[in-house]
């Protein structure tokens, strides 16, 4: 499985899994003694995220060296402020141990070298049933990857926040329907009325007519037609006036204000306690 370098796998390693606290520089002490071997340089993690080791300088013991301490064999101490290397207890013991380069790439083969280095005395490996394609950290060295209970005490820090959800419900209803009403409306229609005018004329001068012209017959008759207008009012239905419906939200902002609590981490170092 390939590994990865701290920064190269997160680049906000401090806050994304150190609490904004940088594990690279802290001091590296020999299993739960006082001597100290050196400082952390570096981590490797394989590709599901997993610390692998821890790669110490040990430049207080053997100056220019880095060597692998497999993650589960480190204690982290309370706050974050040293850690134990669980295994070493010995300057030969890391000077017989691989050197780890910033350039090399850590293989199967050399992690072999670093696991043996930690093995008990005359112990090759879990049965050896396994090659580069079937190992598994945890599975076949569970003491050198798995981190110990009693080796990383947690402590649960709790801290409230206010938690905003929005409920929806009704609180009002508005109902748009139509009704008829009625109306006494009003229309004026010109209209026209013949009627028959009679004038009658007398003669100042009367004159003779010819002979013959004059024929007295009975029968003789005018006509003349006379007509009448009268208003033809019908009803018709246009549209008035269109009326749409829909909604519109207006939005706000509710603020809140609570008291949260928060616990927070106190640290007694019981030597320090006895030095006063």
């Amino acid at each position: 499985m390939a590994l990865y370098k701290l920064y190269d796998f997160d680049p906000d390693y401090r806050n994304s899994a150190f609490g904004g606290k940088d594990i690279k520089g802290l001091d590296v002490y020999a299993g739960a003694t006082e001597d100290k071997v050196g400082s952390v340089h570096d981590v490797l993690i394989d590709e599901t995220g997993r610390m692998r080791y821890l790669v110490v300088d040990t430049g207080f013991w053997i100056f220019g060296k880095k060597v692998l301490v497999p993650f589960g064999r480190c204690r982290f101490g309370p706050s974050l402020e040293r850690i134990h290397a669980i295994g070493l207890t010995s300057k030969e013991q890391l000077e017989n141990m691989p050197d780890y380069e910033d350039d090399m790439t850590v293989d199967f083969d050399y992690e072999e070298r670093v696991r043996k280095a930690y093995r008990p005395a005359g112990i090759i490996g879990p049965a050896k049933t396994y090659d580069q394609h079937s190992y598994r950290y945890g599975e076949h060295d569970p003491d050198l990857y798995n981190p110990s209970e009693s080796d990383h005490q947690q402590i649960k820090l709790y801290e409230e926040r206010l938690i905003a959800r929005k409920e929806r419900h009704q609180t009002d209803e508005v109902t748009v329907g139509k009704r008829v009403t009625t109306d006494t409306a009003e229309v004026s229609v010109p209209v026209e009325k013949e009627r028959v005018v009679i004038e009658r004329t007398p003669a100042t001068n009367p004159q003779a007519v010819a002979p013959g012209e004059a024929t007295f017959q009975e029968g003789e008759v005018a006509r003349i037609a006379v007509h009448e207008e009268t208003a033809d009012i019908e009803k018709q239905a246009f549209v008035r006036e269109k009326v749409s419906v829909r909604k519109e939200v207006d939005r706000s902002t509710v603020d809140a204000k609570e008291t949260v609590r928060r616990e927070e981490l106190d640290i007694n170092d019981s030597k320090e306690l006895n030095n006063r």
